[in-house]
């Protein structure tokens, strides 16, 4: 079940950001896997704008978590993370698709996220959900901004993509 996330809940998504963030430690990107997740306060602006959705498992606990934001008219997926007890559940289109339904019915055009191309379970894995790479010249200028603060953050060691799914 995807339900929004409660105050209580954001200890739960940090820790479900760290073990699927282990992932990368085994493709030499330690330092992605090291990164700290989102403060409580990042967390809680998100969900205290009713912009963070979890799904839970059948006990009402978080297994995974995904946060947007508006950006230049179109939902930006800031972060969506599965718990790598639940891979393979398909809990990450869930949230995704779900997003989708919640932005059309706040009028966004489409869903927007940003991405290591050459990871498995990102940049090919958001193709297969519709996701298509826009060029550099098809950047918003919010999205320019959005990549200048992962580029700021040392993300861009690894070769990333902006990517965009019409709704």
């Amino acid at each position: 079940m995807i339900r929004l996330a409660r105050a209580d809940d954001l200890p739960a998504l940090r820790d479900i950001e760290r073990a699927a963030g282990k992932a990368f430690a085994d493709i030499d990107m330690a330092f992605v896997a090291e990164d700290e997740p989102p403060s409580i306060e990042m967390l809680r602006t998100f969900q205290q704008a009713g912009r963070a959705w979890v799904s839970v498992d059948q006990h009402d606990r978080p297994v995974a978590y995904l946060i947007a934001e508006l950006v230049d008219g179109d939902a930006h997926i800031e972060q969506v993370s599965v718990h790598p007890d639940h891979r393979g559940e398909r809990l990450g289109l869930r949230l995704i698709e779900h997003l989708g339904g919640w932005a059309r019915d706040h009028g966004a055009r489409a869903l927007t996220l940003t991405t290591f191309t050459e990871v498995a379970w990102n940049g090919p894995y958001y193709e297969r959900c519709g996701f298509r790479p826009l060029d550099e010249s098809e950047l918003t200028p919010g999205l320019r901004r959005v990549r200048a603060a992962e580029a700021a953050h040392g993300l861009d060691r690894w070769p990333r993509a902006t990517m965009r799914r019409e709704l």
